[in-house]
């Protein structure tokens, strides 16, 4: 259905342009689609969230409003002032006009359906449409169904490519390629659980992560659920990542699949720059359960959390991520507008003590700390007031950096 529709527009286009337009007009058309789809991209996140604040009813659809509204309104703007620029027709001869219009129309419905596409997948529509990217019981994220010419991953990765340190907030660079690394992946796997009923957004932030021994390496004696070693992967590496969901958000946040998670990568040694470059989003393989070992689970695994659970003011959940070597975690990312630094990795006694998720931490598990680890309660861990202190707000970046604010820690 999807490669009928794209053939469609850029028939469509092809025969209005050879029809009723000049080369000229079609090169302007598509140099003003790009121009238009790029104010799109870097501006309708910041719009969606102004929108939402007048007019919540409409929070799941606003995103995908604001970027249509932003491409129409930029192309009808740009066409606008290049006719007016430029009035008189230019005829290049029979030939190169035909071959020229064709051309020029094709590649203008090329674009129109990768931004189409791009649209209707920030929609909150179900797991098929427009297309079904993941299969609906084993995701892969390294295994993405594309339509035919993918036009939506040319679209979004040119812009990746133009932005890569073009946003520079507060003096900070920053890009859309680790920001929103594997952009149409994340948002596709956000809204694979829409069926069930899962919260695609939040409406407060929602994460509480840790500002020091956030990240760490798993250490080699860890086991799964079923007593097995967990055995490392070629060329990657198993991290460990803490995470808060705060318990005021748990109202959309409390409900959630593992798709919904990402770790996004920067290379190792980029610094100040890591938010500059090009990133690479990476999926939890499970969680640290009871008595300290790694329970498994799949990207569709529904995970609840209950706010009678949750002892203090977040509840902590240390995932496991298979990191590529050559990378490091930098970000933070969850449901479709949560976005926070992760802490630099430690090692050594830096480690922070584990958090068991779902179950009690049992004393042969302590690392020196029997009766304070003994005093947790099941489902998470209580946060001493210096603890809650050196955490960040959870306010997403998503909806700061990319219009205007930095990553700062709150």
């Amino acid at each position: 259905m999807v490669s009928l529709v794209m053939l469609a527009i850029i028939a469509g286009c092809a025969v209005a342009l050879y029809l009723k337009g000049t080369f000229i007009q079609g090169l302007t058309l598509v140099f003003n689609a790009l121009l238009a789809g790029f104010v799109a991209f870097a501006f309708y996140e910041m719009m969606g969230g102004l929108l939402v604040k007048y007019a919540a009813g409409i929070a799941l659809w606003a995103q995908m409003i604001c970027f249509l509204l932003l491409f129409l309104l930029a192309l009808a703007v740009l066409q606008t002032v290049t006719m007016q620029l430029g009035k008189e027709k230019t005829d290049l001869g029979e030939w190169p006009e035909r071959v020229g219009r064709v051309v020029s129309g094709i590649i203008l419905g090329y674009l129109t359906t990768g931004y189409l596409l791009t649209a209707l997948a920030l929609a909150p529509l179900p797991n098929n449409l427009p297309y079904a990217r993941f299969p609906e019981r084993s995701p892969d994220p390294t295994k993405p169904n594309k339509p035919m010419l993918s036009p939506d991953g040319f679209v979004t990765g040119l812009f990746e490519t133009v932005s890569k340190g073009s946003f520079a907030a507060i003096g900070t660079p920053k890009s859309f390629a680790v920001l929103h690394a594997d952009f149409l992946n994340q948002l596709y796997l956000n809204r694979h659980p829409v069926a069930q009923d899962v919260p695609l957004m939040t409406s407060a932030a929602a994460l509480s992560i840790p500002t020091k021994a956030g990240v760490w390496e798993a250490p080699a004696t860890l086991r799964d659920s079923d007593g097995q070693a967990v055995t490392a992967r070629s060329g990657e590496t198993l991290m460990l990542v803490r995470v808060g969901i705060k318990k005021r958000a748990l109202k959309d946040a409390g409900k959630f699949t593992l798709s919904q998670l990402r770790l996004i990568c920067a290379a190792k040694g980029s610094g100040a720059d890591a938010l500059a470059g090009q990133g690479q989003a990476v999926y939890p393989i499970g969680y640290i359960g009871s008595g300290g070992r790694l329970e498994k689970k799949s990207l569709t695994e529904l995970i609840t959390i209950q706010a009678s659970q949750v002892p203090d003011t977040s509840q902590e959940i240390d995932f496991a991520f298979y990191v590529p070597t050559g990378l490091t975690p930098a970000l933070i990312g969850f449901k479709g507008n949560n976005l926070e630094k992760v802490s630099a990795p430690v090692s050594g006694e830096d480690i922070p003590s584990p958090v068991f998720f779902g179950g009690s931490s049992p004393a042969s598990e302590n690392r020196g700390e029997p009766e304070a680890r003994s005093r947790r309660p099941e489902g998470g861990s209580r946060s001493s007031s210096a603890d809650e202190e050196r955490r960040g707000s959870g306010l997403s970046p998503v909806g700061q950096a990319l219009t205007g604010g930095a990553l700062e820690e709150n």
